[in-house]
């Protein structure tokens, strides 16, 4: 017996809240939460109480039962939380969602995540206290604290070894932004970004300037999940999950920067998975989600999954490559992390459901296969690819 997630499940609804900047939401994160869980039931056509499980990442605080109750659920079969990765788990979260869907353990799953940091505290900040232990005892009396500048040593060493210049990173950026422009819910709407403007902007760790790092903001997203054949009943094409995987590679995880493999995105092992359970390749994508943490999480992203050489960066990583309609490989078609929202990556994956049914304000042509890639550079990470009832 064959198995695989492929075709098995499929989103039927997708829902946001207004994105504010970090720490300005109104609302608490309960609230928000519930807010995007009730316009994807709206958008699915059903009620939330006939929703019976939740899945969610990167330590979400809106407990499931807490949730249930709230929305006049009666039978709540599954909850859970994708481990580790922080926003490796977007696509995760959705794998183990298909899972529990395709194993009859639930029936109607919501994937969410959602966060008010003037509630908790700041998401992003580096550590605030007087006694550091464990692994970040290593780190942070020299001074390595925040997630910038740890990623930015992978990265540096990547664009030494392949020779990448600061352009390439850019390109990531400006498209990013070109997307944004067009899109209404994006936070850097209507605040365009030039190369001059990128060139002259202040640098938050080498060779990350400003514009190369995603936002910081405060909202909620979530996507209902159900069986392929319940799909086939709703009002609009379902977009089908072709696959979704998660992990990393050896010794990922080893403490203090001590990685065999270091200038990795983590997707090596990760990639090839991905694609065998979704039977298709690189030259099948029709657009491209790729999480931007920061740009160069989003360069060896795109290189780990076989759209470009390690030594042809250069040549790829064009803004006019990278930008809807007519690039090579549209990608972060909404504004992305960089300036659409930092929703810890899920709008990507709405972003991705939303070009496969045609209603993008970047549409690519005839989206049959669309993309996504959560999380660079941490561990775990996770990718996943939707398709369009022609590729089931």
């Amino acid at each position: 017996m064959e198995r695989s997630l492929r075709g098995r499940v499929a989103v039927i609804g997708v829902g946001e809240t207004t994105y504010y900047k970090h720490g300005q939401s109104p609302d608490p994160e309960f609230k928000l939460a519930l807010k995007a869980i009730l316009a994807a039931c709206e958008d699915a056509g059903i009620s939330p109480k006939q929703v019976d499980g939740f899945a969610s990442y990167s330590n979400d605080r809106s407990d499931p039962s807490r949730l249930a109750a709230a929305l006049g659920i009666d039978d709540l079969r599954f909850a859970n939380m994708q481990w580790g990765g922080g926003g490796g788990g977007g696509s995760g979260a959705i794998g183990n969602a298909a899972a529990a869907i395709a194993t009859g353990m639930a029936e109607c799953v919501v994937v969410f995540r959602a966060l008010a940091q003037g509630q908790f505290g700041r998401f992003g900040q580096g550590p605030q206290r007087n006694v550091i232990a464990g692994d970040t005892a290593h780190t942070v009396p020299y001074g390595l604290m925040s997630a910038g500048q740890m990623f930015a040593m992978k990265v540096t060493r990547f664009m030494h070894d392949h020779g990448v210049e600061q352009s390439a990173l850019r390109a990531i950026s400006l498209a990013s932004y070109h997307h944004a422009q067009n899109n209404p819910r994006a936070v850097m709407y209507g605040r365009p970004l030039t190369e001059e403007k990128y060139d002259s902007s202040r640098w938050i760790v080498e060779p990350f300037h400003l514009f190369d790092c995603c936002l910081e903001n405060d909202g909620a997203a979530a996507m209902v999940l159900v069986s392929a054949e319940r799909a086939a009943e709703v009002g609009h094409e379902p977009c089908y999950l072709l696959g979704a995987v998660s992990g990393s590679h050896h010794r990922a995880g080893a403490s203090v920067h001590n990685a065999p493999d270091y200038a990795t995105s983590a997707f090596k092992t990760v990639a090839p998975r991905l694609y065998d359970m979704a039977g298709v390749g690189p030259s099948d994508v029709d657009v491209l989600q790729s999480y931007e943490n920061f740009t160069g999480g989003v360069l060896m992203s795109i290189v780990e999954h076989g759209f470009c050489e390690p030594d042809g960066c250069n040549e790829f990583f064009v803004k006019d490559n990278l930008i809807a309609p007519e690039g090579q490989l549209p990608t972060n078609t909404s504004g992305g992390n960089l300036a659409e929202c930092y929703m810890h990556g899920l709008g990507l994956n709405i972003e991705a459901v939303r070009q496969v049914r045609g209603a993008s304000t970047n549409q690519v042509a005839d989206v049959d296969v669309s993309m996504v890639i959560s999380g660079p550079m941490v561990t775990p990470v996770s990718c996943c690819i939707f398709g369009s009832e022609a590729t089931v």
